[in-house]
């Protein structure tokens, strides 16, 4: 059996300490739950809050909402991320959300 790596786990080369806590990756397997009624629900608080983006799905405000539903971790820890690392977060969301099944 090959050993494979999961797509949605991003393996953090510099621990990040958020609130107390240190974390080695940023698990985001549950994109797998992810609902078109999240999708909606992110979107209108993005309205809501002024982002007026197009296409917000490709926005990174959207990525970091969607990652906080799937991994329960506050979007002031997607906020707060280096450059490198949060464009991983949105490239693993976007890849997701436009996968096909």
């Amino acid at each position: 059996m090959e050993n494979r790596k999961n797509p949605y786990v991003i393996e953090l080369k510099t621990p990040v300490v958020f609130e107390g806590e240190e974390y080695k990756e940023i698990d985001l397997t549950g994109l797998e739950n992810i609902r078109a009624l999240d999708m909606i629900e992110v979107n209108r608080k993005l309205a809501r809050e002024g982002n007026v983006d197009f296409l917000q799905e490709n926005s990174m405000e959207y990525a970091f909402n969607i990652a906080n539903r799937a991994s329960g971790i506050p979007i002031q820890f997607f906020e707060q991320l280096k450059p490198g690392v949060a464009m991983q977060v949105k490239r693993c969301v976007t890849s997701f959300l436009f996968s096909q099944e």
